[in-house]
């Protein structure tokens, strides 16, 4: 079974009315605001399922600024899914800089059966320690139940692109070591995170710590694959697209060229997921 692990799909009148929303939120804009900046519905994510044989996706929302928006998003992930039941895993959007909403959102999200929190990200500003105080009692909470967070986080270094944080890398350790039985996905491998799990005190920080493949293709050359398995074990690597970023193709070419065992591949591209998630273990998994 493969399972993308890192979709985005857009309900159909922010995709509409895309520069009406670029006005209402400036992240949003910086990634969105060009036509050619793909967006994609829930039926574009079914079709290119079906293309390349993958049988479930976790579908995110968009790190709106504004509650409203979150939550306009995250009731169209709901229903998506509800449409997909058997397809479509949901990961809901909440706003570090409002607690308060965040923490009633989550156990309405909760309730409504979605199995994660993300991709959370910091687009024209650094997550702060004060963030992270911020949302402990959510944070907590998801901790006590399992939820998983997904965060997004970029290397420092490099090429400039739309979307890329500057967040330092420490403060994401921070907040795994603030959190310690989280499950956390750290997107587009890491930012470099991996790296550091040569430090045995890190290894064992980042025990309950994964890492994604959203974007590689534009990030990082087909030896990320060997080379991360190699530091943190291939069970800690999941596979995800950024669909409608890049074709699923992309992944599958990489993935086969990079010296990894079937075994390895097979964890990745879904295995791994499954476990995180329990799918085996729920009715319809």
């Amino acid at each position: 079974m493969i399972i993308d692990g890192h979709t985005h799909i857009f309900p159909d009148e922010v995709r509409k009315e895309r520069q009406a929303y670029c006005k209402r939120d400036k992240g949003f804009s910086s990634i969105y605001k060009e036509p050619k900046a793909r967006m994609a519905g829930v039926e574009d994510l079914i079709a290119s399922m079906d293309e390349y044989g993958i049988e479930r996706s976790v579908i995110c929302g968009f790190p709106w600024s504004e509650p409203d928006l979150c939550s306009l998003h995250n009731r169209y992930l709901m229903e998506s899914a509800s449409r997909y039941p058997h397809r479509l895993i949901v990961f809901v959007i909440l706003l570090f800089s409002d607690p308060g909403w965040s923490e009633r959102e989550l156990e309405v999200c909760l309730n409504e059966g979605v199995s994660g929190v993300g991709e959370i990200a910091f687009y024209r500003r650094e997550m702060t320690p004060r963030d992270i105080e911020a949302v402990k009692p959510m944070i907590t909470r998801m901790e006590q139940k399992g939820v998983p967070l997904l965060l997004h986080v970029n290397e420092t270094l490099g090429h400039s692109y739309p979307g890329k944080g500057k967040t330092p890398l420490d403060r994401f350790y921070d907040l795994v070591l603030s959190f310690p039985n989280l499950p956390v996905i750290l997107a587009h491998w890491g930012g470099g995170l991996p790296f550091y799990e040569l430090m045995p005190e890190v290894a064992k920080a980042m025990a309950n710590v994964y890492y994604d493949t959203a974007a590689s293709p534009y990030l990082y050359s087909k030896k990320i694959y060997s080379v991360v398995g190699q530091i943190v074990g291939s069970e800690k690597i999941l596979f995800g697209t950024d669909f409608p970023l890049l074709s699923p193709q992309r992944y599958f070419q990489e993935l086969e060229g990079s010296g990894l065992s079937q075994e390895d591949r097979a964890k990745i591209l879904g295995l791994n997921f499954s476990n995180l998630l329990g799918l085996d273990r729920r009715t319809g998994g």
